[in-house]
C-alpha cells in the first residue's frame, strides 16, 4: 500500500490545529508529514499524533517531498503558493476563498460531488463552511425529488471569525456581566447577547459576500438550477453553524421518508423528535464531525416543501475534516 507524505500548510492555525488532530485519525496510509507557516514561525513546534514538528517554510523545494497538502493560510497565501505546489507534484487542498469560483478548480463536498475530483489539476478547493453543511443535508433530497428552491437563514458561530472574534465575544461578555461598557473591535457591532445580520461586506444587490458565497457553491458543487435564498447571521456561539433551511422540490415529499432518506445519507446524523426535546443545537455540533438534521416538517405554505434544521462544527465539517476527506477521496480515486 502506497505510503503518503502529507504537509499541513498554516499548521499552528484553528484550523491547522483541526486538520493535525483529524489526520492523526485519518484512514489515509501516512508516511511522513510536514507542517509549514509563515516565515517567522519557522522552527516553531506543531504537534501531531503525540510527536511534536518543527515548522517549515513552503518552498518549490519542501512541498516537492508532499504528496498532498492540506492548506488554511488565506486567499492570498494561497494564491501564491498552491500553484506552486502543484508545479511540483504535490496536490493542494485549498480551503480558502481564493479557488473556490475558479471554473479550472473543482469545488468539493465527498458526499456530494467526489466525481468532480477527477478533472482537478493540482488544486482542490474547499467550500465555505455554511454551504458544505447545507449541501449535505440537501444532496440525499435532491437525488430523490429534484430541489428547485432554497431559502436558508445561518445563525454562525464567532468561530468563523477566528481566534480575535472569539476572544472579542469573551470579553464582551465578561465587561457586561460586571456592569463595564463592552469594547466593539472586530465586529461593526456589539456580538455578545445580540445577532447580526452582516457577515463579510455588503454587495450592490444587497446581499453579503457570505450570502452570495452560499448561492454560487451550491450551484457549482450541485445543480446551477437550484434557487438558494439566503441571510446569513453571526451569533454569540463559540462554535458550530446552525441553519435553518426551507426546500421546495419539483416532487412531491412525505417527511418520513425524507427522514429515512437523511438517516442513510453518509455524513448525516438525524436528531429529530420535537416531543422528547430531541433536536440539535451549536452544542450538538461542537468537536462532531457529523452533519446534524432535525426540526423536520412539512412547509403547509407550498406544495412539496419542507423546513428542517442543519447543525455541523464550522471548523470540523466545515474546514478542517471536509479538507483531509477530500485527500482521503482522491487516494481512494488514486489522484495522489
Amino acid at each position: 500500500m502506497k505510503e503518503y507524505c502529507v504537509g499541513v500548510i498554516g499548521a499552528l492555525g484553528a484550523v491547522g490545529e483541526q486538520m493535525r488532530d483529524i489526520l492523526a485519525e485519518s484512514d489515509l496510509n501516512i508516511g511522513k508529514v510536514k507542517m509549514f507557516e509563515r516565515p517567522e514561525l519557522e522552527g516553531e513546534l506543531a504537534e501531531f499524533a503525540g510527536e511534536e514538528i518543527p515548522c517549515e517554510v513552503a518552498t518549490p523545494e519542501t512541498l516537492s517531498e508532499c504528496d498532498v497538502a492540506t492548506m488554511s493560510a488565506g486567499a492570498a497565501v494561497s494564491e501564491k503558493l498552491a500553484p506552486m505546489a502543484a508545479d511540483v507534484g504535490c496536490a493542494v487542498v485549498d480551503n480558502s476563498s481564493q479557488w473556490r469560483l475558479d471554473p479550472e478548480v473543482p469545488l468539493v463536498v465527498p458526499e456530494v460531488n467526489p466525481e468532480d475530483l477527477d478533472w482537478n489539476n493540482g488544486i482542490v478547493a474547499n467550500p465555505n463552511c455554511s454551504t458544505i453543511q447545507m449541501v449535505v443535508a440537501l444532496q440525499p433530497l435532491h437525488k430523490a425529488y429534484d430541489i428547485e428552491r432554497v431559502v436558508v437563514s445561518t445563525y454562525q458561530a464567532v468561530s468563523g471569525s477566528g481566534v480575535d472574534a472569539i476572544n472579542e465575544l469573551r470579553e464582551q461578555t465578561e465587561a457586561i456581566v460586571n456592569g463595564e461598557e463592552p469594547e466593539v473591535k472586530v465586529y461593526p457591532k456589539q456580538i455578545a447577547f445580540n445577532a447580526l445580520p452582516h457577515i463579510d461586506v455588503f454587495r450592490d444587490n444587497g446581499y453579503t459576500k457570505e450570502e452570495m458565497k452560499m448561492v454560487h457553491e451550491t450551484h457549482k458543487i450541485m445543480d446551477e438550477g437550484i434557487e438558494v435564498s439566503p441571510t446569513a447571521v453571526r451569533i454569540p456561539v463559540y462554535r458550530s453553524h446552525a441553519e435553518s433551511i426551507n426546500v421546495h422540490t419539483a416532487s412531491p415529499m412525505d417527511v418520513d421518508k425524507v427522514r429515512e432518506l437523511l438517516s442513510e445519507a453518509s455524513g448525516v446524523e438525524v436528531m429529530d423528535n420535537p416531543a422528547e426535546n430531541e433536536y440539535p443545537t451549536c452544542l450538538t455540533g461542537e468537536d462532531r464531525n457529523e452533519v446534524f438534521v432535525g426540526r423536520i416538517r412539512k412547509d403547509p405554505t407550498i406544495e412539496n416543501g419542507i423546513n428542517m434544521w442543519v447543525v455541523s462544527d464550522n471548523l470540523r465539517k466545515g474546514a478542517a475534516l471536509n479538507t483531509i476527506q477530500i485527500a482521503e477521496t482522491m487516494a481512494e480515486r488514486d489522484l495522489i
